[in-house]
């Protein structure tokens, strides 16, 4: 009579390895999946890094609300056009300002002209804005500025939803792979043509106002 429960037992206990991998197995899917988004998540911050923070912060605040979170008619998606085509145009002038700090201490932000930083203050006289002429690297920054902000904000999952909801499966491998790969490329040009400004939305530094003062 007891034969049976004891092959029964014998039975359940041969099952529990079989379960203990199945469960093994989806966690190290599951950690996998967490690794690869942070890396993701990494690869992104990096490159937000080199737009203007104030640029950047409006696109994400505005684009869930201008795209109805991915839910977009024709309206939607003009308006989104007109978002990430407004916030391109900031990105691509910002690199053509720069900043000085005047005597007292104060910030001064100007855009940069083959003359110098226009336009001036009375509280200039103790710096050389003719310093400050327009150079080749600030068409190249402008470029890359732009071009990191257009793979960004096209990869940025309303957008995808709204545009090209299809292309949603492909845009988590586009954001493993483009971010390095424009995080490489960026920094070999600006390796070659170093960006010193410090213009409308990028972070001052103490080097910018020893220079400018």
């Amino acid at each position: 009579m007891h034969i049976p429960f004891l092959s029964k037992r014998k039975k359940n206990k041969n099952t529990l390895p079989t379960m203990g991998a199945s469960s093994s197995s989806s966690s190290t899917k599951t950690s996998q999946n967490k690794g690869v988004q942070q890396k993701a998540f990494t690869g992104v911050g990096n490159l937000i890094k080199l737009l203007p923070t104030g640029t950047v912060f409006l696109f994400q605040f505005l684009n869930p609300v201008v795209t109805n979170n991915g839910k977009c008619n024709t309206v939607n998606k003009y308006l989104d056009a007109i978002l990430i085509g407004l916030c391109g145009l900031s990105c691509c002038f910002a690199s053509f300002t720069d900043s000085y700090t005047d005597s007292d201490g104060n910030i001064h932000y100007g855009i940069v002209t083959k003359n110098g930083l226009w336009p001036t203050s009375s509280s200039s006289s103790s710096t050389d804005l003719s310093s400050y002429k327009l150079r080749f690297g600030d068409f190249v920054h402008a470029f890359f500025a732009v071009i990191v902000f257009a793979g960004l904000s096209l990869l940025d999952t309303n957008t995808v939803r709204c545009f090209y909801p299809e292309f949603e499966d492909t845009e988590k491998v586009l954001l493993q792979v483009l971010p390095p790969v424009i995080g490489v490329v960026s920094g070999s040009v600006f390796m070659l043509f170093p960006n010193t400004r410090h213009g409308i939305g990028y972070p001052q530094s103490d080097s910018t106002s020893q220079n400018t003062t």
